[in-house]
């Protein structure tokens, strides 16, 4: 029987018939792109869409410029993105605080488990956006409501992602801590935590993308400021130039998030990859 021969993550795939070398992966990413920008050039300067409802690059470029000089309704363009920010990082820190260490207790302790699942497999699949009329009756119109609101939505998502981090552990993990006569809080605190912090990550990630995705819906209700409340009144007055250059700068600031997290998460998960 012929030997496996292992294989080399690290080396590049080989050249096609021809000796071509195959493209990086920053080629086709960057093709993509591209081909979605000519794509939109070319349907906003057609007569398939009514004029008005699909800017040009142009008159993108034109408003933004705009929008930083004079900002959006006596207000900095700055200023509304610090207000999203604010809202969105408030309820998300909020959220992380108290999902986390929930959500390793339910994950790590069988009864802490039982009396939390259940609680939270109800309150799971209600959409956040249920929960607006709830926030404005009980916190009003104020900045709290909507803090709130973004803070169940992290909530959420972190604390099912750890509790899945700390109770999928392998069991033989928790037996060998138990053989070196290791505590229980020395099993959660050198095994349990650093093998459950992959899953956090992931929880941390999905829940930060989507508490400034429903930051837009928190600011429909009350808001005198900030991207959603921008990009809402725009629509109403039909600046539909407005309303594409807010739900860019969303889609930016959500990517910039994101990296950072990303920056972050190699920081502490260091092994990752490794194994």
């Amino acid at each position: 029987m012929a030997a496996v021969k292992p294989v080399d993550f690290d080396t590049p795939p080989p050249a096609d018939a021809g000796g071509r070398a195959p493209l990086p992966d920053i080629a086709w990413s960057v093709g993509a792109v591209a081909a979605l920008l000519l794509l939109w050039v070319a349907l906003s300067h057609s007569s398939f869409v009514k004029p008005g409802y699909l800017p040009t690059p142009e008159e993108l470029g034109t408003t933004f410029v705009e929008l930083v000089r004079n900002g959006y309704q006596g207000k900095p363009l700055w200023e509304h993105i610090g207000i999203s920010l604010m809202r969105t990082l408030s309820g998300f820190a909020a959220g992380c605080a108290l999902g986390v260490p929930l959500g390793l207790l339910a994950g790590y302790s069988r009864r802490a488990g039982a009396m939390l699942s259940p609680i939270m497999a109800f309150i799971r699949p209600i959409p956040p956006i249920a929960f607006i009329p709830m926030a404005v009756l009980y916190f009003g119109l104020g900045e709290l409501g909507k803090i709130v609101l973004i803070f169940f939505v992290s909530f959420n998502y972190v604390q099912a992602n750890a509790q899945a981090g700390a109770a999928n552990f392998p069991i033989a993990y928790r037996r060998a801590a138990q053989s070196l006569g290791l505590n229980r809080w020395q099993t959660f605190s050198k095994i349990i935590l650093p093998g459950a912090l992959l899953q956090i990550f992931t929880g941390l990630k999905v829940a930060l993308a989507l508490s400034w995705a429903v930051v837009v819906a928190a600011e429909l209700v009350g808001a005198q400021s900030g991207l959603g409340f921008m990009i809402s009144d725009a629509a109403l007055l039909f600046r539909i130039p407005v309303v594409f250059v807010g739900i860019a700068l969303i889609g930016a600031i959500g990517l910039l998030l994101n990296l950072s997290l990303n920056w972050v998460e190699g920081r502490v998960v260091h092994w990752k990859g490794r194994g």
